[in-house]
């Protein structure tokens, strides 16, 4: 999950906001100055460069792992990654070696790509540098890739197998360079946790102003992306977990269909909301990695529709008339007013959106938005499934971790010091109450989130205006990082697609105060053809990139 956000609507618009502006006027001095022409280069960019021979894959990783040495662990130390392959140059000279050879895997060959901690990676008998919670760096955990979910728990529990998504990443010849850290367990241990913090990984940092949150629960991914450590990062999301850091850290997210891409492998939440998605740089990056994800999976009933609905290349959507003739709603009940400067920047580009051939409705309202802000229904569903899929999960790992939520509650209070520092355990407390996904309550709970999140939300207000989408604006700027009191965070516009199983795409429109802000598109199940379309035709439109400034962080 994201942030612990109030329900959508819930909060008053924030006072004071900075005149908010997307003019890039200055690029910031890069912290690695050595290293910022490789950072700088997106997917597209790099796959032209090794088809012309202009670099290779095995200088680009190489380059890069320098890089994540000298901003991440060192100097503005954001903590985004967990841990780094120890092979990753190796293997991107093995991929040269197949380009040399006539042989291209597939669309990411050679490409870096870092992956989320909270998705298997096949462990070995290696080991990977990882940092610790004080983010010192010098924590050991055993395998080249070990998968924590940020939690000791995990550490030292090997993983037997890659999920299936990395497998697909490796077959279409992505170099995986390492795995990002993350909201120790996707953000959903407590209530009043600081996003971007777990015991294994530390502290991790927005880019652009260190003392601001990265956003969570995928805020290694963002923040890693946005610093030029990897162009492409695969993150989950349950309830704003890709797109809220997409949108903090001033890159794009793809929050797919619920079953659009496997979670077979992917420490869970919950199985009607969870989805690994892209972050990437460019719209046209992200459908280029949302292509190669996508696809069915025997072992995961929700993606059996996939294999009818997905494409190999999304790629095909991205079209710089994309905005011509669409039908784009404004639903400002509940998902607009929680922050002078994103609603300002929103507006510039709903604006824009018109200019270039959209036809705006406005107002185009959930029916359902103040039922959803009144609503504990996501949080009954959530709190059942996570026991049993939790459990279900954890039979996967190789022994010596903990098997059931009980015995994981228990490691916690027996490692307090380190795992309970700044805050509790209050949603896994939740969850161990529950009773099942039987019991009358969830059940009913599950189905109130559907009437909620589709019949009588998005679709509701899709069918009424005949729309291909809404447009939001994302989330606030970054607001400042708290370990006492948790993220303060003034409201979101997630949940209804988030219980809906709906797609969301975040692309950055602007910043106020040097602090990113993210346009949101939402649309229907397997809508992700007009979401990229859509997200693609405005950033063109927009042609704006936010840049990190690395602004020295303040934080007491």
């Amino acid at each position: 999950m994201s942030a612990a956000a109030p329900s959508p609507g819930s909060a008053a618009p924030s006072p004071g906001s900075a005149a908010p502006s997307p003019d890039p006027a200055v690029r910031p001095l890069d912290p690695s100055p050595s290293t910022a022409e490789a950072a700088a280069l997106n997917a597209a960019e790099l796959r032209d460069r090794y088809a012309t021979g202009a670099t290779s894959a095995a200088e680009h990783v190489a380059t890069l792992v320098r890089r994540i040495e000298e901003i991440d662990r060192s100097g503005p130390t954001l903590r985004s990654v967990l841990a780094v392959d120890p092979h990753a140059v190796d293997r991107a000279a093995e991929r040269d070696a197949e380009r040399a050879r006539g042989r291209v895997r597939g669309p990411l060959h050679g490409v870096p790509v870092l992956v989320k901690d909270n998705i298997d990676t096949a462990d070995t008998a290696d080991t990977a540098e990882t940092t610790d919670a004080t983010g010192s760096g010098d924590g050991r955990t055993p395998g080249a890739l070990p998968t924590t979910a940020g939690s000791l728990a995990l550490a030292g529990v090997p993983t037997p197998a890659d999920a299936p998504l990395v497998a697909a990443l490796r077959a279409a010849g992505a170099v995986v360079v390492g795995k990002a850290n993350l909201s120790e367990w996707a953000n959903f241990r407590s209530g009043s946790s600081t996003s971007g913090w777990s015991a294994v990984g530390g502290l991790c940092v927005n880019p652009h102003a260190l003392d601001r949150s990265a956003g969570g629960s995928s805020s290694g991914s963002a923040a890693a992306v946005a610093a030029g450590l990897a162009p492409l990062a695969v993150g989950t999301e349950t309830d704003g977990s890709i797109v809220c850091p997409a949108a903090l850290c001033g890159v794009v997210g793809i929050k797919p269909t619920v079953g659009l891409v496997s979670r077979t492998g992917v420490v869970p939440i919950s199985h009607s909301q969870d989805t690994p998605g892209p972050i990437a740089t460019t719209v046209a990056d992200a459908a280029l990695l949302l292509g190669v994800l996508a696809g069915s999976d025997p072992d995961d009933a929700a993606t059996m529709r996939s294999g009818r609905v997905a494409y190999s290349d999304y790629t095909r959507f991205c079209r710089p008339d994309g905005l011509t003739g669409a039908r784009i709603g404004v639903p400002r009940a509940g998902l607009w007013g929680y922050s002078a400067a994103a609603d300002a920047l929103a507006e510039e580009a709903v604006r824009l959106l018109a200019a270039r051939g959209a036809t705006i409705v406005d107002p185009a309202d959930l029916p359902s938005v103040d039922e959803i802000r009144e609503s504990d229904a996501e949080l009954t569903v959530l709190s059942t499934e996570f026991r049993a899929d939790l459990e279900s999960y954890l039979t996967t790992r190789r022994p010596g971790g903990p098997r059931t939520l009980a015995e994981l509650v228990a490691f916690n209070t027996d490692h307090a010091d380190r795992e309970l520092t700044y805050f509790g355990q209050d949603r896994f407390e939740r969850a161990l109450a529950t009773r099942g996904l039987c019991d009358p309550v969830y059940v009913d709970a599950l189905r109130t989130c559907r009437r909620l999140g589709r019949t009588h939300g998005i679709d509701a207000a899709l069918g009424a205006g005949r729309l291909d989408a809404l447009v939001t604006p994302a989330y606030p700027p970054a607001w400042k990082i708290d370990l006492v009191n948790g993220d303060q965070l003034s409201g979101a516009c997630t949940t209804p697609a988030a219980i809906a199983g709906y797609p969301m795409v975040t692309v950055p429109c602007g910043a106020a105060d040097g602090l990113p802000v993210g346009l949101a598109f939402v649309g229907t199940a397997w809508s992700e053809p007009t979401l990229i379309r859509l997200a693609y035709g405005f950033e063109q439109a927009l042609r704006w990139r936010a840049r990190p400034a690395y602004r020295p962080a303040r934080i007491g």
